[in-house]
């Protein structure tokens, strides 16, 4: 254990059990080296444990990459209880997490992500302050998936002028792989936008809803990848993009909301010997963060949506990065983020060290 977690640098990994409510989760604190490690709480049925502990260290790492290149003082961290939502959701439980996450004393601030709603956030905040992404009415900014979908749009819109010349998206064909919270209020901007947009997702009433509400087409999930297309915008789960499904690509660019989209890090030099362009998901898929992180100051939506929209200028240098200096995108959004974090990184530990008397 202690190996993998010296890997990467993680600071701190905590298992918490409660038998009377069946509470089992894991926290992961990957930095806290630019602030408090904000990441939400995933709520999924895992297989075995260690799918589990995987997920959330690849999570709360991404984190911190995440809030580093959006320009937040903030860490990275995450959360998985281990568990169906559908069947194992208990105000008893949640409340027995918001305390273990209280207990953490601020090292660790959680929010929404797959398998919670922002009703489980409210009930969070009874236990804890440690919460972001609660309802308006209790001073928070709501759910975060618009303020993420948002930001998706100004990344597909860089990639765009990059591509093409310009940010316009209409006629552009986008295959949406994943119609939830994020990928729904996507594909409403796209529409807007008058792009061309297929739709897929495992689940058919999210397809049939899509295709209702925005008579788009429907695709099969499992060759979404492989539509020919101007984007592809993964926005379900991760690691789709492996040695399997590179090759059968047939997008100029990728660019969605989903966590960790690369199998592993050589994928990132298989899609530049594809020649699709990646936009690196944390970068992406930051307006969520971006835009709960307003919370810890007091929210002002305008303000909120405004820094959402810089996300536009992080995918155009990350892009430029790339292409200057012949790296992989992946690559240049790592060093922009890693740049971040030793040089600002350390004025905070300098600010916050002890003074010694002499």
């Amino acid at each position: 254990m202690f190996d993998r977690l010296a890997a990467d640098d993680y600071e701190q990994v905590v298992l918490c059990h409660d038998r009377a409510t069946g509470l089992r989760v894991i926290i992961a604190i990957h930095s806290t080296r630019l602030g408090p490690a904000l990441g939400g709480t995933r709520f999924y049925p895992y297989p075995d444990d260690a799918s589990a502990l995987e997920d959330v260290l690849r999570l709360a790492k991404g984190m911190t990459y995440k809030s580093a290149a959006a320009g937040l003082d903030l860490g990275g961290g995450k959360a998985v209880i281990i568990g169906d939502p559908a069947v194992a959701r208990t105000e008893a439980l949640l409340r027995m997490y918001a305390r273990f996450v209280d207990a953490l004393g601020g090292r660790y601030i959680t929010a929404e992500d797959v398998g919670t709603t922002q009703a489980d956030m409210d009930l969070i905040r009874r236990e804890t302050a440690y919460v972001t992404g609660v309802s308006r009415s209790l001073g928070g900014s709501g759910d975060p998936s618009a303020a993420t979908a948002y930001g998706v749009l100004h990344a597909m819109k860089a990639v765009a002028k990059h591509l093409w010349g310009g940010t316009d998206l209409e006629g552009r064909h986008v295959v949406v792989a994943g119609v939830g919270k994020v990928g729904y209020a996507l594909l409403r901007h796209l529409v807007e936008e008058r792009a061309r947009v297929s739709v897929a997702d495992v689940a058919p009433a999210a397809v049939e809803r899509a295709v209702r509400d925005f008579a788009v087409e429907a695709v099969p999930v499992e060759k979404a990848h492989a539509i020919d297309c101007d984007i592809y915008s993964p926005c379900a789960m991760g690691a789709i993009l492996n040695p399997v499904t590179i090759p059968e690509l047939h997008c100029a660019a990728i660019v969605g909301s989903a966590n960790n989209q690369l199998a592993d890090p050589s994928c990132s030099d298989l899609l530049v010997d594809s020649g699709v362009l990646y936009a690196p998901d944390y970068v992406v898929n930051a307006g969520g963060v971006i835009n709960i992180a307003e919370e810890l100051i007091g929210y002002h939506r305008e303000r909120a949506y405004a820094n959402v929209r810089r996300i536009f200028d992080t995918t155009t240098a990350v892009i430029d990065t790339a292409v200057d200096r012949g790296i992989s995108t992946a690559t240049a959004a790592d060093r922009l983020a890693e740049g971040r974090i030793a040089s600002v990184g350390r004025v905070q530990l300098l600010r916050t060290s002890p003074r010694v008397r002499r």
